[in-house]
């Protein structure tokens, strides 16, 4: 199965639902939806400058959009359809926009997509204005459809969100902690490491499973066992990412070596500083400089190649993807739609983009 064709067909119906929620042009009605009724009077341009323009400047770069489809890819192995739950195919695509507004700003990133950072082009306060609204603007998919849900399950769904915004707080803090040596970063262990990705990348993932789910009719059981398998996806995405950073492809749309400028942590330089023996030091003297030295980065990277370790961490994201398929196997029923999550599972691991 060619899933990057499954991705890019699906995508337009997914960037249709989020235009229901974040116009590309707000007017008074558009505004109403979002807010409700003026108490004074409602300015036009700002909205649209500082909110919808940002917003949809990253959006429209494009982006996998995997996570939106694994929601209906659950919501189909379920119910047998996804087209009438894509609206809440919003709620993950549209928290994960606002997190990479957010991210970059924090990383001092200067490209996304192969194109100038958001906050670069509009500004910081705008970019992190916009990308706060869009941890939030998703709950209008649960305001604006409760009626479809009974009251146990629209419960649910808000108690699903509101633990995965939090987890990805907690998540990003490990990072930065790490990075910006604001915590012992020298010392952090493996299963550290990836309890910091199953927050950070694994918790939009594990989010958008949940919520389909839940809201296709699966029980807790198949719920709880479906985000784990998204959670290791999310997980293995995150892996995959840190080996491009340093060993990228020709479609690569990021900086190289951005992540040894920043310092961080990945499961690359852990390996690597476990391995290492007297490259040990200079390695985390690289890490601790924030070069932006292309050839002391490229030094770097070569000490990690060095030490096997873009093969072991390889063969560590499999080896995640793996066993959490065992679970999520026994639970989803056989089908064209179980064919697609397996298919996302094992591209995860296996992409070069």
């Amino acid at each position: 199965m060619d899933i990057m064709k499954v991705l890019k067909d699906m995508s337009p119906e997914i960037d249709r639902a989020i235009e229901k929620y974040i116009p590309r042009k707000y007017d008074k009605k558009r505004l109403e939806f979002a807010l409700g009724k003026p108490s004074y009077k409602y300015n036009m341009d700002a909205p649209n400058k500082a909110v919808a323009k940002p917003i949809w400047n990253l959006l429209d770069r494009g982006g996998k959009r995997w996570r939106p489809c694994l929601m209906m890819f659950v919501c189909e192995a379920f119910s047998g359809e996804w087209k009438r739950f894509v609206d809440f195919a919003v709620i993950p695509e549209v928290i994960h926009n606002g997190t990479l507004l957010v991210d970059d700003i924090e990383d001092g990133s200067e490209l996304r997509r192969g194109k100038p950072c958001v906050h670069k082009i509009f500004g910081e306060d705008v970019a992190i204005n916009a990308g706060n609204a869009m941890y939030f603007l998703p709950l209008l998919v649960l305001m604006k459809n409760r009626s479809r849900l009974d009251k146990d399950r629209i419960i649910r769904a808000y108690e699903i969100y509101t633990q995965e915004m939090i987890n990805i707080s907690f998540g990003q803090a490990m990072d930065i902690a790490w990075h910006k040596g604001i915590a012992n970063a020298d010392s952090i262990t493996e299963e550290e490491y990836l309890q910091m990705c199953a927050y950070k990348t694994g918790t939009l993932a594990r989010m958008a499973a949940k919520l389909g789910a839940l809201i296709s009719g699966a029980d807790e059981d198949a719920m709880e066992k479906i985000g784990r398998l998204a959670e290791s996806i999310g997980v293995a995405f995150q892996i995959q990412d840190d080996i491009l950073n340093i060993a990228p492809s020709e479609g690569w749309g990021k900086e190289t070596g951005e992540d040894i400028t920043e310092g961080k942590r990945t499961l690359l330089v852990i390996h690597t500083l476990k391995k290492a023996g007297k490259d040990k030091k200079r390695l985390l003297k690289i890490l601790t400089m924030h070069t932006k030295d292309k050839k002391t980065i490229e030094e770097a990277i070569s000490l990690i190649k060095k030490h096997g370790s873009i093969d072991y961490a390889t063969v560590a994201a499999k080896k995640i993807v793996t066993e959490a398929w065992k679970d999520a196997n026994a639970v989803l029923p056989e089908g064209r739609a179980k064919d697609k999550i397996k298919a996302l599972a094992d591209f995860s691991i296996e992409r070069e983009v």
